[in-house]
This record gives C-alpha cells, structure tokens and sequence, in this order.
C-alpha cells in the first residue's frame, strides 16, 4: 500500500503540472512548492520553539486560529510556522501576522517529509479536522514529535472505518491524540482501538465569538441598511442568487439585500448586477445617495463578510446546491436566523441550529419565501430564530479551553 501511495502522488503531481497551464489555481500550487527548501531554511527561528499549524484551505484555518493565539498567549517565544495544502488558503493568508513563517505543504512524498520535519524541527504539530498525509505522519512519528488533530470530525463511511482498512488506520497511529468534535467520532475511534481521545467542540465558535467581538465598522453597510429589514447573503453562488433575485425582484420592498458572492470576477459581478434589477449598487462605487435608493448592495471584495453579518436581521449561506455550505457560525454568533439549500447534512452546525430553531434549509423558490415571510412578518417568530441562533454558538464555546489545558500537562 505504501508503495502504491507513493506512485499515486507521483501520478498526480504529473497529471497536475500541463493542467496547470489552463488553470490559474493550479500555477498557484505548483509555483508555491517551488524551492520550498530553500524558502524553509531561510526562516531564522533561532533557539526558539516552533508550532507547525498545517490547514488545508481557509475555513480549516479559522478552526486552527484559537489554537495559534492560545499557543502564542501561553508561550510567547514560540515561533508558529502556517503551512496550507490549497491556494485559496495560502494567498488569502500567506500575511497572517500572528504566523512567523507561512508555506505551502510540500508534495506528500518520503523525502519531501523527511527533510521538512528536519528542516523545521518542531516541537509539536497541529493537524486541523481532515488532513491526513501519511509520509509527513510518518515521519513525525519516527522523529518523536507529537502530534495532534485539531477540531476532527470522523463519519462511519471513512475509510479508515472499512474493512481491511489496516494500512489506513496506521495513519492514524501516528497522532498522539485527537481533539474531536462530537461523541459520534469519539464512538468510531474508539471502536478500532484508539483511546488517545477528547471530546472538545469545534474551535469554530471561539472563533467566530473573537471575531464579533472585535468588528470593525462598515459605513457603507450601516448607510444601506438603516431603517430597513436586510438580509446578509453571504459566499453566494448561482443557484443561490438565482433563489434570492427571484424574491428581490417579486417583493424588493419587503427588505434589503447585502449579497457577498464567494466569486468576485468581473465576470460574475456583472452577471449579479443584471440578476438584481431593483435598483443594485456595487459596493466600491455605492455613495450615500445610491446607498439610501438601491435595494440590493453587491460586495466586489473580499475580507469582510464576518462584520456584515452585523448590520442584518437574518442571514443566507451560499454553496447548500453544491459540496456543501459555507460558514453558517459567522452569522449565527450576531444572532441572526441562517438560510441554506439542501445540502447541509455533512455539517453537524447546521443539523443542530435546524433542530434549535435557529436556522432553515430550503431547496426551491416557493420554500425560501415561505421561511423569509414568515421572519419579516412577525417580530416575535424572527426574535426567538435570533435568539435560538445566537445561543446555540455561545453553548458550543470553550472547545480551545480544553485543548489549552490538555496541552500544558503534555507538551
């Protein structure tokens, strides 16, 4: 199996570098792993201990961020060092300033692994829910390094839960212990003999309540939505636009709409501009006078989506036509009731706030209107969704508390 592994990695890395040319993410990646052991060795750390933090992409970032400012509050020489596997992680954050050192992942292969771990040489290791990378696992393993992973989520239709699936619970023989969310992966871990197990929470919502607390203000939001009922849509994709014009464009006085696309290319704002005909305004061109006409506010950056939440009174979360839905927790931590399409079901936040009452999934038109009239025509339905929400993130807090106190008896 490992041999197999190892001609799979080198497979892929061959199929991905002529698709490369036609796919600007892919040069990303490839580029980003260019000379990755020159760029390590640079780094000067000097005699002070290094934490690696590896996320696959952004939202695994924001469930490692609590476990980096806890590590830099309870040791304040410690060097972080942030590795991503994806771009989308990387070039969002590859400036994050609380990381000393931010990289990609090098290719999973032995040597790649080898001399990583002995260039960096850290004291621990934080792997965040699902990544997985047998020949760096390995290898911290070999060297003595513990590590650990953070905020994991297991499903019984994993892999490593199969039959005959030896070769792929050894992965998770390397991990000093895991940190997971629920009793479900506990139940599944501890099923296959592994007792090196905490049930913590998901660091998520210590995330998302740092985050409210520090907002900055947004004057062209609180311009717009003053005086008005305003839904906050946020990493929208089609088929959820299509959804929210169609409401928009039947019922525009009913509320406002601020819509923070998870797609900001020309292409696609100039797409929305014409999906929202009631009087739409981009947010770098919006004035006051165009922010107190228009109904729909359309957000052509990125970088603040978690303080927009702020100035609604009910959110809608894009991608439930897709994979699955973007962060619901944003929104919910300022108390406002959630809205997603159908498929939701690999995420446990949004399971149990639709078991609260604090969030709604609809799949088609008639179902969306039906949620959002029955919000906006009575305070009491939408004050009790709000605070369902809202109650729902703090009574999952404190998930960093236990890793933190975990890790000062062990490290």
């Amino acid at each position: 199996m490992t041999l197999l592994y190892t001609l799979i990695i080198h497979l892929f890395y061959a199929f991905l570098w002529p698709v490369s040319f036609f796919r600007p993410k892919l040069r990303l990646w490839m580029k980003g792993r260019k000379d990755w052991q020159s760029k390590l060795k640079q780094w000067q750390p000097g005699d002070n201990p290094v934490f690696w933090i590896h996320a696959a992409s952004l939202g695994e970032f924001e469930q490692g961020i609590p476990v980096i400012e806890a590590i830099k509050a309870e040791i304040p020489q410690a060097r972080i060092l942030l590795s991503f596997f994806s771009p989308s992680g990387y070039e969002i954050r590859k400036n994050y300033p609380k990381a000393d050192m931010v990289c990609y992942m090098p290719l999973d292969t032995a040597y790649n692994a080898r001399e990583f771990v002995r260039i960096v040489n850290p004291r621990a290791v934080f792997f965040i829910k699902y990544e997985f990378w047998y020949f760096h696992l390995r290898e911290l393993y070999r060297s003595g390094i513990p590590v650990y992973l953070v905020s994991a989520k297991f499903r019984k239709n994993q892999v490593f839960f199969r039959r005959f699936a030896v070769w792929f619970r050894k992965e998770l023989g390397f991990f000093n212990h895991f940190f997971v969310q629920d009793a479900s992966s506990e139940k599944l871990l501890l099923r296959i003999g592994f007792q090196n197990v905490t049930i913590t929470g998901d660091t998520r919502f210590d995330r998302v309540i740092a985050n409210a607390a520090k907002t900055t203000d947004i004057e062209k939001a609180k311009l717009f939505s003053k005086g008005s009922a305003c839904l906050v849509a946020g990493s929208t994709w089609p088929p959820d636009e299509a959804l929210l014009s169609a409401y928009m464009n039947e019922a525009p006085q009913r509320m406002k709409l601020i819509i923070a696309p998870h797609e900001i290319d020309a292409g696609h704002i100039n797409r929305l501009i014409k999906l929202f005909p009631v009087e739409p305004v981009l947010f770098s061109e919006a004035d006051e006078a165009r922010l107190s006409e228009s109904r729909v506010l359309i957000i052509d950056n990125i970088g603040m989506l978690s303080s927009l939440y702020r100035y609604g009174q009910i959110a809608y979360i894009g991608g439930g036509f897709g994979k699955g839905i973007h962060n619901i927790l944003e929104a919910a931590v300022f108390g406002l009731p959630v809205i997603f399409g159908p498929n939701f079901n690999k995420f446990r936040e949004a399971i149990e706030l639709i078991a609260a009452g604090g969030a709604f999934s609809t799949g088609t038109y008639e179902e969306l209107k039906s949620v959002l009239n029955n919000l906006l025509e009575s305070h009491s339905n939408l004050d009790l969704a709000s605070s369902r929400a809202s109650d729902y993130v703090y009574a999952n807090s404190g998930a960093t508390k236990k890793i933190v106190s975990y890790l000062k008896k062990n490290v």
